[in-house]
Parts: structure tokens; sequence; C-alpha cells
């Protein structure tokens, strides 16, 4: 303990160069924690803007096969590859529509009305009926009704037929096969109907057991393409773990970006440890004469190592955590990631590193004073 006492006097008696060390490790735990806080709520960006599809195949014709179409043989062929998991046939256009006097552009889905709801969840409202003229809409059209007109049980006009909107999705987010927050959704029946339409763009299969999703694929393309390349397989799985292990890497990169600068931080801290090396060479002189060990006074120069990087880093963490705040609020947009538990690793992280850094950073100056000869020590002016 009085090691340690001896330690943080010599901390507070050169407190200006004690403070310009502290400075340093505190801007770098700042940038490893901040820097980590915004590569890691970019991955959570897109866990959430990317909708629970790891389950999901998406079937589309080969290029230049069937005029980029599934007609409803393919579909039933499908089908039966797949055995008991869903399958979910859609088509999708871009369209003009009308509310009263507002018009604006839609992107229309057609789905079975039997299948939307193995597809898409209603936050309020009801399906639509495959032999009625009633439709869903989007989460985030529904949030724009005052410039869209969009609402529930509004009409909508899409060129001399007129739907109601019967129900209004939950918010569901980016996927690869359809994304409906910002679409109209229509019974297909109605769809064919109205653009004259007897086929498919594409087919969505819904895997009941993720185990299986090789499996079935494999299934999909031995029926369909046995002679030619009919149809196209993409696995949405892969593509997700394709996409999360690319932000994992920004995050890692972005956190090394931030320990570079603790690094320099501890380039500090050695200059300012072999200052004081110098500078008290008597004293430790006055040490090593009255018995203190070699490692009592390696010891010492590792305490004041110790108490600059708590310091820094406690300094470091706090400011860390306003600083995650402003990156997450400005450049992700929802400062709720800060307080997701893989974020917040990245605070601790931060401080541990400047502890460690400055630790470091003290064992050759301390190592140094510990091997000074005492009695040139005791000479030294």
């Amino acid at each position: 303990m009085t090691f340690f006492d001896l330690a943080r006097r010599n901390v507070v008696r050169h407190w200006l160069r004690s403070s310009l060390a502290v400075i340093g490790i505190v801007i770098g735990v700042i940038a490893i924690a901040s820097l980590g806080i915004m590569g890691n709520s970019i991955g959570l960006m897109f866990g959430d803007m990317v909708s629970d599809v790891g389950d999901t195949l998406i079937v589309s014709p080969a290029t230049g096969v069937g005029g980029g179409k599934l007609t409803e043989r393919q579909v039933t062929d499908i089908t039966r590859a797949v055995g008991s998991n869903v399958v979910i046939p859609f088509s999708s256009t871009g369209d003009r529509i009308s509310v009263g006097d507002k018009e604006s552009a839609a992107m229309i889905y057609a789905i079975p009305a039997g299948d939307i709801p193995s597809l898409l969840d209603v936050e309020s409202g009801s399906y639509p009926k495959e032999t009625g003229a009633g439709c869903l809409i989007g989460s985030q059209l529904a949030a724009n009704s005052r410039d869209n007109g969009l609402k529930l049980g509004a009409r909508v006009r899409l060129g001399d037929e007129t739907l109601r909107v019967t129900g209004v999705l939950k918010e569901r987010g980016m996927g690869f096969d359809i994304n409906p927050d910002y679409a109209i959704i229509v019974p297909y029946s109605w769809y064919s109907s109205h653009y004259d339409e007897d086929d498919y763009d594409q087919v969505i299969v819904k895997v009941r057991n993720v185990d299986d999703i090789d499996a079935v694929k494999e299934s999909i393309e031995q029926r369909m393409n046995r002679r030619e390349d009919v149809v196209n397989v993409m696995d949405t799985r892969g593509i997700l773990e394709s996409i999360f292990e690319a932000t994992g890497s920004i995050t890692v990169f972005l956190a090394g970006i931030g320990a570079i600068s603790l690094l320099v931080a501890g380039v500090s801290i050695l200059n300012v440890m072999l200052m004081s090396v110098t500078e008290r060479i008597k004293e430790i002189g006055v040490l090593r004469s009255i018995g203190t060990r070699r490692s009592e006074v390696m010891r010492m120069f590792i305490y004041e190592a110790l108490v600059l990087g708590l310091a820094g880093a406690v300094i470091g963490g706090v400011l860390s955590f306003c600083a995650g705040y402003l990156v997450t609020a400005i450049f992700v947009g929802n400062a709720d990631y800060l307080f997701d538990p893989t974020s917040l690793l990245y605070i601790v992280f931060g401080m541990a590193f400047g502890v460690i850094t400055s630790v470091a950073s003290g064992f050759y100056p301390a190592w140094k004073a510990a091997h000074l000869n005492p009695i040139q020590a005791l000479r030294h002016e």
C-alpha cells in the first residue's frame, strides 16, 4: 500500500504531465468504444431491417426461360417438391394510385388470399378475401396517410377499378422476398383480372425446419432443373450470413482504428514514465539503499502507470457512453442500439484496453528503475 501511495503522490505532483497522458488514454478509449458501437449498431440495424427470412427460399425463373414468369403448373411442381413446407407464389408491379384527390405511386404485390396470413401479419383490420375487392397496406404507407390518403377503410383507385383497404400490416422491415411496408397487397385473383396476367413472378418457400433448408433447395432443383435450368433457387440464410459477416468485419475494422489511437496514447505514457524515472533516480537510490527490493521499486512505477490508466479509462468510459449515444442517433438513426449489450460491451472493452495499454507502457520504465545501480543512483545530480 505504501508503494501505491508513492505512485499516486507522484501522479498528483506532476499533475499537468499526468493530465496530458490521461487525456491520451481518454481519447483512445472514446475512439475504440464509439467506433465499435457504430459498427455494431450498423449490424443491429441490418438485423432489424432484414426481416426474419433465414428460413426462406426464393424460387425465380431462370434468365430467358418462360418469359421471366412461373406458370401455375410449375408452382404445382414446386409445391410437390417441397412436401409439407409452405409455398407462396406472388407477382408484383408498380402503378399509380389515387385516394380521393391525392395521387401517388406504390408497389403492388399480388398474393393468393389464402397464402397472405402465412407471410404477413395484420396490425389492424382484416385480411382481404379472394373474391372481394379489398387490399392491405404497409405500415409505412399507413404512417404517411396524411400525405397519400391511405388508411384503414380508404378507397384506393387503380386505373378504372377501386379497392377498399381492409387492413394495415405490421411493420416487417426489408426482406429478400418482398418489402411490404411501403406497398399495397392485393389478392392474386383481382391482380390477374386487372392486369390480365395468369403467371407468377416468383415463389416464396417457407421451410418449417431451418435444418432442412438445404435438402428442400436440392429437392426443388432436382425436380425443376432435370433437363435444363428452369428456375433459380436463392437461399436467404446464406445471404444473411454474408451480410452479418460483412458488418462484423466493419465493426472490427472500426474498433481497430480506435485501438491505433490508444496505442499512440500508450507511447505517451511510456514517455511520461521514462521522464518520471529520470527525475527520481536519486529517490530510487535512497529506496534501494535502505533495503527496498527491485520488485517493489518496479511495482511502484507500475502502480503509477495503473493510476494513469484507470483515470483515463473511467473518464473515457463515461464520455464513450455520451459519444456512443450521439453516434447511434446521428449516423444510425436509432439511439436505442447503444443500450444493446453487444454495444455496451465495446465501452467495457475500450476501458479494459486502455488500462492494459497503460500498464504495458509502464513495464519498461519500471524495469529500468528497478535495475538502476543504487550507488550510481545516489550520486546522480
